[in-house]
């Protein structure tokens, strides 16, 4: 990794100021998508005051989202160094110091939940809910088999529940199901992808990654993903006495979810749900293409 130094050795302004960039990981915040799920399915999309909102509660999240991750950094430094990829971390490289990171978290922390309380006091209650469950899965839950996707996954619910709050609307159930069983289903593809990428080294980086193994996860994902086709399916033809149209979309969530097994089995990735989806551009035109068709079936009726 090549980085700019001055005569004295010290990195340089612009690199500095990328590694604080990078501490924040701008590519993961594409997961706060997801707090737009009930901005679209109670059709308020068109609705300028709506989709302020739910905009500024996006931004919040990805305020906190990048909190959460600079704590992660700092407890996870030495760990990081052993990882092929997560040794190149500002923090774990050495671009960024703990103490230079905790100073950007002290800036950035307030501001989120300022911002969050100004915006609406229930969704604030839920963007630190957020950062508590983040929180003890960095000290404690990301120890423990099982309940560690299980914390991930409720970072995916309390999404969705926030971009309801924000704006007052009812979120459907199926769509809380739908959520859950697909991040369970993204948080188990991310241990296989770990345990397949450092092998034998994983213990030394992931303690708990002990407990898992290829066998396990592999069960754990034909259950899931048997669970989230189903799931969706009969959101689709029972959410709604009128309208069945949106049945049209059960092939695009069967196609997103076959490639991107077909990316963690066959292409050996999937540790990074955000990158996955943003470097495969058929799962990118995929995920276009349902949430365009959704939209158009909830909407034209």
């Amino acid at each position: 990794m090549s980085q700019s130094l001055d005569k004295a050795g010290n990195i340089g302004v612009f690199d500095k100021i990328k590694g604080y960039i990078k501490l924040a990981r701008p590519k993961q915040w594409i997961k706060n998508l997801f707090v737009f799920a009930a901005l679209i399915f109670a059709k308020h999309v068109f609705e300028p005051d709506y989709f302020a909102k739910v905009l500024l509660a996006f931004l919040c999240f990805c305020m906190i989202s990048a909190c959460v991750y600079i704590i992660n950094d700092v407890i996870d430094a030495e760990k990081d160094k052993l990882h092929p990829k997560k040794k190149l971390r500002p923090i774990a490289s050495g671009k960024i110091s703990k103490t230079e990171a905790l100073v950007f978290l002290g800036g950035l922390l307030p501001v989120a939940v300022i911002a969050a309380f100004m915006l609406d006091i229930t969704f604030a209650v839920v963007l630190l809910l957020y950062f508590g469950n983040n929180i003890l899965y960095s000290i404690k839950v990301k120890h423990m088999v099982i309940l560690d996707v299980m914390s991930i996954a409720l970072g995916f619910l309390l999404r969705v529940i926030g971009g309801a709050l924000v704006i007052k609307v009812y979120i459907s159930p199926w769509i809380l199901l739908c959520t859950l069983l697909l991040s369970l289903f993204l948080g188990f593809s991310k241990r296989r992808n770990e345990l397949v990428v450092l092998e034998s080294g994983a213990n030394s980086h992931r303690k708990i990654l002990d407990e898992y193994s290829l066998e396990f996860i592999d069960n754990m994902l034909s259950i899931v993903t048997a669970c989230t086709v189903m799931a969706y399916s009969l959101y689709t033809f029972m959410s709604s006495s009128d309208n069945y149209y949106m049945m049209l979309t059960i092939p695009y969530v069967l196609y997103g979810i076959f490639r991107y097994q077909y990316i963690i089995y066959r292409k050996k990735e999937g540790g990074s749900p955000e990158e996955t989806v943003l470097s495969d551009i058929p799962l990118m035109i995929n995920i276009i293409l349902w949430a365009l068709t959704s939209i158009i079936i909830l909407y034209i009726e």
